[in-house]
């Protein structure tokens, strides 16, 4: 643990507060891509197979509090606001995602074991799993702030991760290829969503997605 990785961790929370706040305030799931919350809940089920393998208390948590927060926005969306959703916005073909991800966690991986294969799956795709919610604000060509405020808080986890896995290459001479080329993958694709964030957001304009940004 340092400071880097820590930041993330409270990033990713913040990320997950501010989206359940946004759907349980408003009452509403308006704007919020349903296959992106289901990927994230594929995302950390498949991670997390080794939830009664104990590491440290702060670990288990942190695994409960993902996999069990990832199903309750689906039930918010799927169920109890269901009428907020509208499909017709949430066209992204995700099966394409999770077969291109499979294949390449059955190919390239650390050791071929089904565990082994499951995480290397959830790391490719962590890294696309936003791809259907850029996609739909692209579509839209403007969001809710307190939407926006969600996206940031996840970039900005991922982001943070990445300067804690060069931290740990300088201290600790750890080297995760796998996991380097994704999140580096997985930054990349909020590099416009932070740039009209930074331009609109913060200075108190309203966010717009130029159609076709994504």
């Amino acid at each position: 643990m340092n400071f880097f990785r820590l930041t993330a961790d409270l990033m990713h929370l913040l990320s997950i507060f501010v989206l359940l706040l946004k759907i349980q305030k408003t009452r509403s799931c308006s704007g919020i891509s349903f296959k992106t919350q289901l990927l994230y809940a594929v995302v950390f089920v498949t991670r997390y197979l080794d939830l009664l393998k104990w590491i440290s208390l702060y670990n288990t948590l942190m695994k409960i509090f993902f996999i069990a927060s990832s199903i309750y926005i689906l039930y918010l969306m799927k169920i109890k606001f269901r009428a907020t959703y509208d499909p017709s916005q949430d066209t992204f073909r995700i099966e394409f995602l999770l077969g291109a991800c499979l294949l390449l966690a059955l190919v390239f991986n650390y050791t071929f074991t089904f565990i082994e294969v499951l995480w290397t799956f959830s790391i490719y795709l962590e890294a696309v799993a936003i791809l259907p919610q850029l996609f739909m604000l692209s579509r839209t060509g403007e969001a809710e702030t307190i939407t926006t405020h969600y996206l940031f808080a996840l970039g900005a986890y991922r982001g943070l991760y990445l300067l804690n896995w060069i931290w740990r290459f300088y201290t600790e001479h750890h080297i995760d290829w796998i996991v380097w080329v994704a999140g580096a993958i997985q930054t990349a694709l909020y590099s416009d969503f932070f740039y009209i964030y930074y331009k609109k957001v913060l200075h108190g304009q309203k966010f717009e997605l130029p159609q076709g940004v994504v």
